[in-house]
């Protein structure tokens, strides 16, 4: 049975939201991963009621802010190991793990409400390539990860200096931010380049995104 039929209380304009939102962003997921993605959807707005893991309240708003948000940076992550800091109820990364089940995803998070759910969503949905880890990232000993995510989780500069002893030696940082941070860049740790920037057209969101990739420089 699907998804669509098998969850009550999923109409179906919030199912189209879905769909029209990944066609936009053209990703053409097959049933078994739209059908998770519509699972995790509907597990975070049955936990958010009690536990607050977000602001967003609303299901249509989740596909958009959550799904459809995490989503659009597919194109930039390869892995193959994937570190989502300060990973909250687990966004992006495991939309991310839905739609690219050959990484190897970890969500980092300490907030233990929150790693909870990251559990329980990894649980019911059947994720074997995702590790909840609840810790803070300095203390995490995990290593090295190829590339390292975070959404909103800090400034660049701290972002960087926390994570950065969990990053491979040829890794990337991949930092989603709102407003294209021009201030934040000024103050990187010397010795870290941006090396793209990305203007993300996020469906049915009018407001900015931008998801900037940092490496370490090497010299010629």
């Amino acid at each position: 049975m699907s998804v669509d039929t098998a969850i009550p209380g999923l109409a179906p304009t919030v199912i189209a939201r879905l769909d029209h939102g990944l066609a936009e962003l053209d990703l053409r997921p097959d049933t078994r991963q739209r059908e998770k993605l519509l699972g995790l959807l509907v597990l975070l707005h049955k936990w958010n009621r009690a536990y607050n893991l977000t602001a967003v309240r609303s299901l249509d708003e989740m596909v958009t802010k959550h799904l459809l948000d995490s989503a659009a940076i597919l194109p930039a992550v390869h892995g193959p190991r994937l570190l989502d800091v300060g990973a909250g109820p687990g966004l992006p990364g495991l939309v991310v793990a839905i739609l690219k089940p050959e990484l190897t995803v970890t969500l980092l998070d300490s907030n233990g409400k929150k790693v909870r759910f990251q559990r329980q969503a990894v649980l019911e949905l059947g994720l074997s390539n995702v590790v909840p880890v609840q810790a803070r990232v300095e203390t995490h000993e995990d290593r090295p990860f190829d590339q390292v995510i975070s959404r909103a989780f800090a400034s660049l500069e701290d972002f960087v200096l926390l994570s950065e002893p969990l990053l491979a030696a040829d890794g990337e940082w991949l930092a989603m931010k709102g407003r294209f941070p021009g201030d934040e860049l000024q103050r990187l740790p010397a010795g870290i380049e941006l090396v793209d920037r990305q203007a993300l057209q996020v469906p049915g969101e009018p407001g900015q995104r931008h998801l900037l990739t940092l490496r370490r420089h090497v010299s010629p």
